[in-house]
This record gives structure tokens, C-alpha cells and sequence, in this order.
């Protein structure tokens, strides 16, 4: 842009919201920190239906956090406006509002059990702002969110030595490695801290630090705690994410190469190599390692882990069960609340562990409708934006996708970590559809020497 002197439909960069992804991941980190947790009684801490005190110093830094959400938020849209600048992309903004409408507000005043708070209308606002953001904004809120992922990280393989319990899981026993403790860092769960190991290398691949020695080093924190973590999830879903980077980034050439007859190497080590990778995933799946015995599976840990889904397949019956006795709006947002896992007797079930049976069971109908809506618009603009954000939509895109069929990426419930890659993706889209509209935009035609 600063070639054809043109400008995007976002001025100037705003100063304060890139900052609000670095403040959130911070809340989370400092939150854990000052909790004292032990992660060798997570599982303890899963059975207890008790509402956690959290500290004077995290409910302060969240009120501060708050107030800067609302502030950039308010930054972004003001401008927006006052400059009568058209959205990036309205389909994206209409959806984003009708889901949260359907998904929150809706069942927050019509559920069964409804329930209003101000804590509801944060992701509404970020969210609105985020969608009017443009590619020099959704530049400075990728660089300044792979940094706080990085130092995230970094923070939390420091603390090893001091706080052992507290970022690591000794007591783990169930992974490829036996005896090797799960990292969780300064994040809610292993898991997590997986997932977010897996989107700061895809930024990392799209945004490269500038220097190769700080850029391998990320590369390798990044990939070490993708490893201890030991989350299976994130291990696939980091390597199906990667395949889609390297398709769009350079699938075109490999396709050349591949559909060439004059030499079918490319194709056939292609076909091999898929063939050696999904068979090398059933068998690290099913076996629970290199060196485990079929006969044995069915009567092991992993075997029955993986019949009940890990226990899920209990938590998905209570979820369309409360649809069904409550069809159209739903149980409300409370399900999933101490006094309701009190109720059910499943201590652990913190959210329906699927994304489309917990928008069923908390918002009815409606609110799975607005997801279905919601998914398909998302999926048509990352398609639409693969080329343009160098393949980051539609990788975020299947990021999401798989994280939904076991957890709730997409809720609209507050900020936090969770809501990082959703809003990554709503950046990355908008961004891609306001140059898309700058490169449409008809060049000015000269009458007697001035631009019409």
C-alpha cells in the first residue's frame, strides 16, 4: 500500500487493542501463578464441584483487562464510524453478532433457567471491534500475539526448577513415554497449554521472527512444549493445520510436480507417505505406543478411555437430554455450573465437551442453528481468505474444527485463552476482506488534471 500510495479502509493502526491479546493470555498466566495450584491433583480439582476463591491481585488485573477491552474496543468502532468506512466484510459481522445473540443473549433472557451479566456483553464488543480491523491492525495483533505465546511459554518452562508441581504433572503416567511428567505451564490444563503451543508455531510459520537464531529457538520451545504437553489432540491437529500452511502456501507448485507424467516420484511418495502417517496415528492411538499389544487393548486404560470417549460419551447424553426438555432456548447459561454438576453427579463436566451439544444444551435450538450458520459462513470466508493470509484462515479455521468435536473453542461465554484462536480467525478474515476490497476498489479518473 504505501507503493500505490492507496490506504485501507483502516487508517491508522490502532494503539490498544493488539495489547488486549498479550493482557488476556497474562490474566490467565497470573491467575495460575498466584492460585498455587498442584497439577498432580488436577484430577482431584476436576472431582470437587467447589467454586475456586481466586486472589485480590487476579480479580484486579481482570478488572484492568476489562477496561482495556472495552476501551480499544471502543477505539476501533468510534473510528470506524466517524470516518464512514464500510465494514470489511458485513457477512462476517452478521454473523458474529446473530451467533452471539443466539448462543448468549437469546438464552440469557428467554432459557429455561435465564440468567443476565455484564460479564456477557465483553465478547460482543471485542468481538464487533475485531471484525472491523484491518490487514496493518490484524499485522501488529498477530506479531503481539505470538510473542505472548512465546513468552508464555518460556515463562512456564522457567518455573520447572522452582514450581514443579505447578506447571508439570509428575504423576502422569499415560503417555507415549512412560514416566514422563505432562507440561502444563501457566495454563488451565495440559491440554490447553497444548493448543496454544500448536497456534504460536502456526504464527510463528506465517509471522517468522527476523532473526534465525531467536527464530529457531522459538521453533524449538514451541515444538518441546507441543511434545511434554502430550496432548494427542493437539499433536494431530498441529500436523493436519501444518498440511494445510504448506498446501496453500506452496500447493501449487507440488501439485505441478505431482500431476507431471513425465515423473511420478512426487505422487507416489505423497501416497506413501499419507498411508505410513494415518496408519502410524491409529497405531500410537490404539496401541498407546510403539510397543503395544492389540490382544491387550480392549481390557487396557487407553482401550476403555477411548470406548467411553474419556467419559464424554456421558456428558453428551446429559447435554441432548436438556435439549430435549428444553427445546428451543434451552437449559440457559448456567448449565455446567457447580450447583448443576452437583445435580447430574459429574463433578468434572465443566462444559458438554462438544461444541454444537453444549450450544444445544445451553441455548436450545436457536443456539445450534446460529452455530451451523456461524460454521459455514466461517468456513466459506477462510476458504476465501487462504491465499490472502499466506492458508492462516482456513488453518485456524481447522484448528477450531477439530478442538469443537471435543471442547467449546467457540464459546461466547467471557475472554480468556479459549477465545484466542476464535478471534485470531475473525482478524485474519477481515483483514484478508479489506484488501480484498482496497484491490477492487476502481482506480480515480482524472477530469482537467483533478481526481474525481
Amino acid at each position: 500500500y504505501r507503493e500505490t500510495g492507496m490506504k485501507t479502509n483502516t487508517g491508522s493502526a490502532s494503539l490498544l487493542l493488539p495489547w488486549v491479546f498479550p493482557a488476556i493470555i497474562a490474566l490467565g498466566a497470573l491467575t495460575i501463578f498466584v492460585s498455587g495450584r498442584d497439577l498432580t491433583q488436577l484430577f482431584l480439582t476436576l472431582e470437587s464441584v467447589a467454586e475456586t476463591t481466586r486472589h485480590p491481585v487476579a480479580m484486579w488485573l481482570q478488572r484492568g483487562v476489562s477496561l482495556l477491552l472495552l476501551i480499544a474496543s471502543a477505539e476501533i468502532v468510534a473510528r470506524h464510524f466517524a470516518q464512514k468506512r464500510p465494514a470489511p466484510s458485513v457477512t462476517l459481522l452478521v454473523g458474529f453478532v446473530l451467533y452471539w445473540f443466539g448462543t448468549v443473549g437469546i438464552p440469557a433472557v428467554f432459557a429455561a433457567n435465564p440468567m443476565i451479566s455484564h460479564e456477557y456483553l465483553y465478547s460482543l464488543v471485542l468481538g464487533i471491534a475485531i471484525c472491523l480491523v484491518g490487514p496493518v491492525e490484524q499485522e501488529r495483533l498477530l506479531r503481539h500475539g505470538r510473542d505472548a505465546l512465546f513468552v508464555l511459554m518460556l515463562l512456564g518452562v522457567l518455573l520447572v526448577p522452582f514450581k514443579t508441581n505447578m506447571v508439570m504433572d509428575t504423576s502422569y503416567n499415560q503417555g507415549l513415554i512412560r514416566g514422563l511428567p505432562r507440561f502444563g505451564g501457566l495454563t488451565p490444563h495440559p491440554v490447553t497449554q497444548g493448543m496454544l503451543a500448536q497456534i504460536a508455531l502456526l504464527l510463528l510459520w506465517v509471522k517468522p521472527y527476523e532473526k534465525r537464531w531467536l527464530n529457531r529457538a522459538a521453533w524449538a520451545l514451541g515444538l518441546g512444549v507441543l511434545y511434554v504437553a502430550q496432548s494427542k489432540t493437539a499433536w494431530v491437529a498441529f500436523v493436519v493445520c501444518a498440511m494445510v500452511l504448506w498446501l496453500v502456501r506452496r500447493g501449487s507448485s507440488f501439485a505441478q510436480r505431482a500431476t507431471d507424467p513425465r515423473d511420478n516420484t512426487v505422487g507416489v511418495l505423497a501416497c506413501l507417505s499419507v498411508i505410513v502417517g494415518v496408519l502410524g496415528i491409529a497405531g500410537w492411538i490404539l496401541l498407546g505406543g510403539p510397543f503395544g499389544q492389540p490382544a491387550d487393548f480392549p481390557n487396557s486404560a487407553e482401550g476403555a478411555q477411548l470406548m467411553s470417549l474419556t467419559g464424554r460419551d456421558r456428558i453428551w447424553i446429559a447435554a441432548i437430554e436438556e435439549w430435549q426438555m428444553n427445546p428451543t432456548f434451552g437449559y440457559g447459561l448456567s448449565i455446567w455450573d457447580a450447583a448443576y454438576r452437583t445435580a447430574i453427579g459429574m463433578p468434572n463436566a465443566t462444559h458438554a465437551h462438544n461444541q454444537f451439544l453444549d450450544d444445544l444444551a445451553r441455548a436450545g435450538s436457536v443456539g445450534a442453528t446460529a452455530l451451523v450458520i456461524y460454521a459455514v459462513i466461517l468456513l466459506v470466508l477462510s476458504v476465501r481468505s487462504a491465499r490472502a493470509s499466506g492458508g492462516l484462515s482456513l488453518a485456524l479455521f481447522v484448528a477450531l474444527a477439530l478442538r469443537s468435536v471435543s471442547e467449546v473453542p467457540l464459546s461466547l461465554m467471557g475472554y480468556g485463552t479459549e477465545l484466542f484462536t476464535h478471534l485470531l480467525l475473525l482478524a485474519t478474515v477481515a483483514a484478508a476482506s479489506a484488501q480484498r476490497q482496497v484491490q477492487a476498489r476502481p482506480a480515480s479518473s482524472l477530469r482537467f488534471g483533478v481526481a474525481s
